[in-house]
């Protein structure tokens, strides 16, 4: 047999086991499947190799290495999950450096860091948001010593502030920014360990009160995983409504919000107008967010009366908790 002849069998084979291929996928697949793969085969003329990697683009951090959020990720109505944020020390190719803290309870010290760029030069530009160029939220794993605090950067775009640490165990570490280079907000996270005892306190309990410095604020509103959802904090002292609450950054209250587990922290802002200086308001400061997961989310109030600032703590169940 020549070689034009052992070709053609060879092509003529290849066309039958392409044929008896889709004769056994029309067996098993509806035939009108069958058909539409066909023509996208044909249409694209490109393996699925593509189509995995795209699938894939995003997941883990919200909007992954773009920056950009999956479609539906930040909409309303279900139409996708809400997006979490400092779950990785590292996106869009700012990393969070090590963080350096005492290493006990009780040491006095530093906490100092640096966002870095990809080729490890410290990031020194960042807008401004809710008054502040960088937010800094430290709290133990179980929820417990939660600190939202604001550190200074020198000239070499360096963090820091003094530090001691009043209890062990394992703190996550939130620095959220947004750089003046992209204008995109980003939270970073790290994890440190505290040497001593440790007396882990998980919350066990929905509690949508809490009093603090003699002050009693309250939540109102469901918590909801399938779209956004309206939180309203209401100000009490000695049963009667505090209607000077001051302004603090840009806002008559801020509220951090962060998943019972893993820390994630949530996209939370205030509802109205930044308010002017000398500016009072009350009892009510009303929030929207969404949380991406049924479950439970632990949320921690700032407010501001007589230049004082008070931290109430809550927990809360999702509508319908998974």
């Amino acid at each position: 047999m020549n070689a034009p002849q052992r070709l053609g069998l060879y092509g003529g084979g290849l066309a039958a086991l392409f044929v008896a291929s889709f004769a056994v996928a029309g067996a098993v697949v509806p035939e009108a499947s069958v058909v539409a793969w066909s023509a996208a085969a044909g249409a694209d003329g490109a393996s699925g190799s593509d189509d995995m990697e795209m699938s894939g683009a995003g997941h883990g951090d919200a909007g992954g290495e773009s920056g950009e959020e999956p479609a539906g990720a930040h909409g309303s109505g279900g139409a996708g999950p809400a997006p979490v944020r400092g779950l990785s020390l590292e996106q869009d190719g700012l990393l969070l450096s090590p963080v350096t803290v005492p290493d006990e309870v009780g040491e006095r010290g530093a906490l100092s860091f640096s966002i870095t760029s990809a080729d490890g030069a410290a990031v020194t530009e960042f807008a401004t948001e809710h008054d502040k160029e960088l937010h800094l939220v430290v709290v133990r794993s179980d929820g417990e010593r939660f600190r939202h605090v604001h550190p200074t950067m020198s000239a070499d775009g360096v963090w820091s502030m003094p530090w001691t640490w009043d209890e062990a165990g394992t703190y996550r570490v939130l620095a959220d920014f947004v750089p003046e280079a992209t204008g995109e907000n980003l939270t970073l996270g790290r994890t440190v360990d505290v040497a001593g005892d440790l007396d882990a306190r998980p919350a066990t309990a929905v509690s949508a009160s809490d009093t603090t410095g003699g002050y009693t604020a309250t939540l109102t509103g469901d918590l909801s995983a399938s779209g956004e959802s309206t939180l309203t904090a209401t100000v009490t002292r000695d049963g009667e409504p505090v209607t000077d609450l001051e302004p603090y950054l840009g806002a008559f209250g801020h509220l951090v919000a962060l998943r019972a587990g893993d820390l994630a922290y949530l996209h939370v802002h205030p509802e109205g107008d930044e308010p002017a200086p000398g500016a009072v308001s009350g009892p009510d400061v009303t929030f929207m967010t969404e949380a991406p997961t049924p479950g439970r989310y632990l949320l921690y109030l700032d407010f501001k009366v007589d230049g004082d600032v008070h931290t109430a703590r809550f927990v809360l169940d999702t509508e319908g908790r998974g």
